[in-house]
């Protein structure tokens, strides 16, 4: 016994034991939240339950369990018609049920408001359309269609407006630098800025005019359904977002469907206080900000393990500054957001805007939160990663590379840029990495330095400079936050919780693994016999 104790077999035994649990755990998460997420955008069967008390139901079956008061087993029944009923979700006990059905004309809307709607159609009511399909679902589709092709002519009003906005906004700004400049020699021009100005928001009113009046003629535009208690509701096409009737779709259609909300889910906008909808704002932001925090970070925490390793003396000042810099990286995420809002938001974007844009005060520029200041927060966070693995993959560089070099007549820099830094980006990468997945799941000092719920613009467009740094932006991080904790139906939003869990985890996944195999790349490139 004491030969195998010595042998150190039990403490291979014990580490491979937890290795074991640690990938067991971590592909229960990956499953439990795949499952959930790829699972809610499946056409699901509407299903319609007869029961004792002669009420109906109608709606798709969730999950079931036993009554944790009878011990008999009930489904949880996703009902919809928010507007109709007060609720999306229902219990509902087997022995309260009388029979089951899957109508096939049953129909399952989508809609910008109020959640979907499930019950029958009963007719169309399209004025100005002339519908030539014969029954009630096809006269549906068809004008669909033609409401489809009206709101991508109001859309392309709509840009105009926002360009002439843009304008009108631009002018606005300029004409405020001018009056706050208090120069008579301005007056001439400022008169002929508000001319041009007052030409733009006259067009504005006209196109938005436009928009409004096609808006409302496509308003009138609605169908008549009926829900399984009987009672009508006329809805409007425009509100309608999807329109499927599962119990009826082969299974192609359904994977038709399904990569519709897909689609829908990478490219759109969300809805419904972000518990519908697209993500789109949220994936931009999430990768614009991780992006721009490695662009930040990693410069800075190379250049600091280059002269900790190879420049600063070994004496007790850079052992408090290794010291210091290993502290850091155990400092709680939070308080690194309140040093962003003190030092980054207030302290320099605050000064930016006396310095730069004293005619917008009181009204913040940069001395208020955005991508800029989020960005520059994390890189203060990871750097200390950055730090550390640099400083480790130099030390690793055996010591006679470095005097071979010097010895063949290579100046100490050149040493350093051709030889020990190629040979140490592989280590430098993995501090990369870290830092991305890291900084990636950070939720906290986010909300305090730039972090909003809902983004009305993107930091990057089409409109000089594009990109626009003071900009808040949307979080995948914060969307699960918020969609889980701070929306008013949480049991409604559970699946989007999943599928933006689901989405984060693959930019994480994704971004860590294309810095993995460019690592891999150059540890092949640089890896000597001397290693």
């Amino acid at each position: 016994m004491k030969l195998f104790w010595k042998t150190g077999e039990p403490y291979v035994l014990a580490t491979g034991a937890a290795l074991a649990v640690i990938l067991v755990m971590s592909l229960t998460l990956v499953g439990v939240v795949m499952t959930n997420g790829l699972g809610y955008f499946w056409p699901a069967a509407l299903v319609r339950f007869d029961l004792k008390d002669g009420s109906f139901a109608l709606g798709q079956v969730m999950q079931q369990e036993k009554n944790p008061i009878s011990g008999i087993r009930r489904f949880q029944v996703k009902v919809g018609n928010r507007d109709v009923f007060g609720q999306d979700f229902r219990w509902i006990d087997e022995k309260d049920i009388v029979s089951r059905s899957t109508p096939a004309d049953a129909v399952l809307l989508e809609r910008r408001e109020h959640g979907n709607y499930f019950g029958f159609l009963k007719g169309v009511t399209a004025e100005g359309l002339s519908l030539s399909a014969a029954s009630p679902y096809e006269q549906l589709q068809q004008a669909r269609r033609l409401v489809a092709d009206k709101l991508d002519d109001t859309g392309k009003i709509k840009k105009q407006m926002s360009d002439l906005n843009h304008t009108a906004e631009r002018l606005r700004l300029k004409l405020q630098k001018l009056e706050y400049g208090g120069k008579e020699k301005s007056t001439s021009e400022i008169a002929e800025l508000n001319a041009v100005r007052g030409k733009a928001m006259t067009e504005f009113t006209r196109l938005n005019e436009q928009a409004t009046a096609t808006q409302a003629e496509i308003g009138r535009i609605t169908a008549q359904f009926s829900d399984v208690t009987g009672g009508g509701k006329d809805i409007s096409l425009i509100e309608i977002v999807a329109l499927q009737r599962p119990n009826s779709m082969t299974f192609f259609a359904k994977c038709g469907a399904y990569l519709e909300r897909v689609r829908e889910l990478l490219l759109d906008d969300p809805r419904e206080s972000n518990t519908e909808g697209g993500l789109f704002p949220a994936i931009f932001g999430t990768v614009m900000m991780v992006l721009l925090m490695s662009v930040f970070s990693l410069p800075f925490g190379v250049i600091a393990a280059i002269y900790l390793r190879e420049y600063a003396r070994d004496g007790l000042m850079t052992r408090m500054v290794r010291i210091a810099v290993n502290n850091l990286a155990g400092v709680p995420s939070i308080v690194y957001g309140v040093f962003g809002l003190g030092f980054f938001v207030y302290g320099i974007g605050g000064s930016i805007d006396s310095l730069f844009f004293p005619e917008r005060l009181p009204t913040p520029t940069f001395g208020t939160g955005g991508i800029l200041w989020s960005s520059l927060t994390l890189a203060l966070l990871t750097v200390p990663v950055v730090i550390v693995a640099t400083e480790e993959s130099l030390a690793s560089i055996p010591k006679g590379i470095r005097e071979g070099s010097l010895a063949l007549g290579a100046t100490r820099f050149q040493t350093l840029t051709k030889i020990l830094l190629p040979m140490a980006t592989p280590g430098i990468m993995t501090g990369l990495i870290l830092s991305m997945a890291r900084a990636a799941g950070e939720v906290a000092p986010l909300m305090i330095v730039g972090v909003v719920k809902l983004a009305p613009t993107l930091p990057f467009d089409a409109n000089f400079p594009f990109f626009h740094m003071d900009r808040k932006f949307m979080h995948l991080g914060f969307h699960i936050y918020d969609v889980g904790f701070q929306s008013p139906n949480v049991e409604a939003a559970k699946p989007m919780v999943f599928v933006t869990t689901m989405l984060l985890l693959a930019i994480v996944v994704l971004a860590s693994s294309t810095a993995i195999y460019l690592r891999n790349r150059m540890r092949s490139k640089y890896t000597t016999s001397t290693f």
